[in-house]
């Protein structure tokens, strides 16, 4: 079963054995890939684990299917059984945007497997709520972008990767980034992107007791800055920090800096 679920995630390992175990979980329409920098790094001295969710990268897409993935609970049922399957405990979990927060919903139902969350833009909730909340999306503009994607997935690309790395970022950053949208399978992209872009956690964030950090980027338009300040005001003793630089996505756009970011929050040894 442990092999099965390796196989399903496409679960690799690196690092030191002996360290601390961080778990990098990848946001919406990229994979493991996405954190090769910052794991790196982190391997020198943790034990690194990484995953695809079903439907990304190179997991096993035989095993998605709508039932079982409906609702985000499938994909945080799948980092449960990763760390099930590894016989991981108290981990460090680095999770981008939707990752960080299907690692959130994890820690409600298992607290005990996690020692700290660590969420590189999270958002609970992408669509405006005027006049309290400002998720950075309306809806008719979702459900054009949902469209784009299962229609013509270079076009999606075109339009998405922009505004998720920013202006400075490197042209490989942008190419690796548009390669992994047009990757992946388009239905079960847009089915995922229904999951991340049209829902609402935001009820879950005063729930958590698992020690969170929230890394918001200053220059994000798919999770403004505002989506950072309510999380931290809504999640007891959680640490919000600004980084100055990038945009979605610090951890390709700006990779040292997103380092040193997430160094500062590590378990020392």
């Amino acid at each position: 079963m442990a092999q099965d679920i390796r196989r399903r995630n496409n679960v690799t390992t690196q690092g030191v054995s002996s360290g601390r175990t961080v778990l990098f979980a990848h946001g919406f329409g990229s994979d493991q890939l996405s954190w090769r920098h910052v794991a790196q790094d982190v391997a020198r001295d943790h034990q690194v684990v990484l995953f695809d969710y079903v439907g990304c990268g190179h997991s096993d897409a035989q095993a998605w299917s709508p039932e079982r993935y409906h609702t985000l609970a499938g994909h945080v049922q799948d980092l449960l059984d990763v760390c099930d399957a590894l016989d991981l405990s108290r981990v460090t979990l680095v999770g981008h945007a939707i990752g960080g927060m299907i690692g959130l919903l994890a820690s409600l139902r298992r607290p005990e497997l996690f020692s700290q969350l660590v969420m590189v833009g999270p958002s609970p909730r992408y669509l405006n709520d005027r006049p309290g909340y400002h998720g950075g999306f309306e809806r008719e503009d979702v459900i054009s972008l949902l469209n784009l994607m299962e229609r013509n997935a270079g076009a999606w690309a075109e339009s998405i990767v922009p505004m998720a790395l920013g202006e400075h970022a490197s042209h490989q950053a942008g190419e690796d980034m548009a390669c992994s949208l047009c990757a992946a399978d388009p239905a079960i992209s847009r089915h995922f992107a229904e999951r991340v872009l049209l829902t609402d956690h935001r009820a879950e964030l005063s729930r958590v007791s698992v020690p969170s950090v929230i890394l918001q980027s200053a220059h994000d338009v798919l999770t403004p800055p505002d989506v950072g300040r309510y999380m931290h005001e809504h999640m007891p003793g959680s640490t919000l920090q600004m980084l100055p630089d990038g945009g979605h996505c610090p951890q390709l756009s700006h990779p040292q800096a997103t380092i040193a970011a997430i160094r500062d929050h590590l378990p020392v040894h």
